[in-house]
């Protein structure tokens, strides 16, 4: 696609517009999406109105911009995420009804933990991931299991960054970090106490696809909780998401 004068392509500039929008912020005027995707108000405004006549974007009675069904819609089909997340789901109502807490399922995107889903319980403990949300590798369950079964080139990315704490059990010292990866290739899961937030405790295990990890199927506890017998609960999960997996591939 052609660029612009400062360089950038159409496709860069649409994904700097679409980037705006996060969980938090999800309408927003034209001049908001503007000065946050760094663009001018000329440019701002003619993608915008070319993404909201696509059907992309939406525009509301008072012009404030959303995201639209037929991004949502473009987004499901065929999609290996929607393929996990479907035979992930009747699993992790299973784990989620004998646990009682939050049960996850998390995939990589662009080097963090993508959240596809999460069932949780009226009582269950606290909790600040949500369906679409992210958080970076080092600092959940999650994503530590994600990271140790990532490639090595994204793993040594991770070491050699900045890791920044989330909380007081956040692991921030990169040898450190790469102990606990070996750790967890060796034995395939991972008990993360006070990573994210000092009260919880979470609890993750592979999921492969085709021999890879595609996903890590987690849960956050009480941070007293025993995690041994969620632990249980989850490898089962696992374990039958992947043959539902394999059966859907016959």
């Amino acid at each position: 696609m052609a660029n612009s004068a400062s360089g950038d392509s159409m496709t860069e500039r649409i994904v700097r517009v679409l980037d705006t929008f996060t969980a938090e912020r999800t309408v927003q005027t034209t001049s908001e999406i503007g000065r946050r995707a760094g663009l001018p108000s000329s440019s701002a405004h003619r993608i915008v109105d070319e993404l909201v006549a696509s059907g992309l974007l939406e525009r509301d009675e008072d012009r404030r911009i959303s995201l639209g069904l037929r991004l949502w819609e473009l987004a499901l089909r065929g999609s290996n995420a929607l393929r996990l997340r479907q035979a992930a789901l009747p699993h992790m109502a299973t784990v989620q009804s004998d646990v009682r807490e939050h049960t996850q399922l998390a995939v990589l995107e662009q080097d963090e933990a993508l959240f596809l889903e999460r069932l949780s319980h009226p009582d269950a403990g606290a909790n600040i991931t949500r369906i679409a949300g992210r958080l970076p590798l080092h600092a959940s369950s999650s994503g530590l299991v994600l990271l140790a079964f990532a490639p090595h080139e994204l793993r040594e990315r991770v070491l050699a960054a900045p890791l920044a704490p989330l909380a007081s059990g956040t692991i921030t010292d990169a040898a450190a970090l790469r102990r606990e990866l070996g750790h967890i290739r060796t034995q395939g899961w991972v008990v993360a106490p006070g990573s994210v937030e000092s009260v919880s405790t979470g609890v993750a295990v592979p999921v492969r696809d085709r021999g890879r990890v595609a996903a890590a199927l987690s849960v956050v506890l009480p941070r007293e909780a025993d995690p041994m017998g969620p632990l249980a609960a989850l490898r089962a999960a696992a374990s039958a998401i992947e043959s539902d997996l394999r059966a859907d591939r016959r």
